[in-house]
């Protein structure tokens, strides 16, 4: 289940995000997430976010909270980074929400570079079963 706090003024699709949260959780297995809470937040938020529980003092797309099962997702900064790599905004989009929900089931990808790598392919396996293709 998905709880949503949009606090920006992006219009957000719940039924696609669930859609998603509910086609990555399967296909990453391991322990089921039962509820994720998703928060939009604008630069300013994030930036603080990431500050105060990261230590670095930029904005960022996604941070995931693992105890909480929490997500906070900038859509001003995925908007940027679309738009940087020449993607859709919705294809950025899922790709930030899949990032961070394997984030809650564990995956960390600073970890090592074998984890990384780990991550990077599962975060491919689930865009390319949702969208049935090969990232760009």
């Amino acid at each position: 289940m998905i709880s949503l706090t949009n606090l920006t003024n992006y219009r957000i699709d719940k039924d696609f995000l669930k859609n998603i949260t509910d086609k990555a959780e399967t296909a990453a297995g391991g322990k089921n997430l039962r509820q994720i809470s998703l928060v939009f937040v604008n630069e300013n938020k994030i930036k603080e976010i990431n500050r105060r529980y990261r230590q670095k003092n930029e904005a960022t797309d996604v941070l995931s909270f693992e105890g909480l099962n929490e997500i906070f997702i900038c859509p001003a900064a995925v908007k940027r980074q679309a738009k940087k790599l020449k993607n859709p905004f919705r294809s950025e989009l899922m790709r930030v929400l899949i990032h961070g929900i394997l984030h809650l089931k564990g995956y960390r990808h600073k970890k090592s570079k074998k984890e990384a790598e780990r991550m990077e392919g599962l975060e491919e396996k689930i865009l390319q079963s949702i969208n049935g293709r090969k990232k760009e």
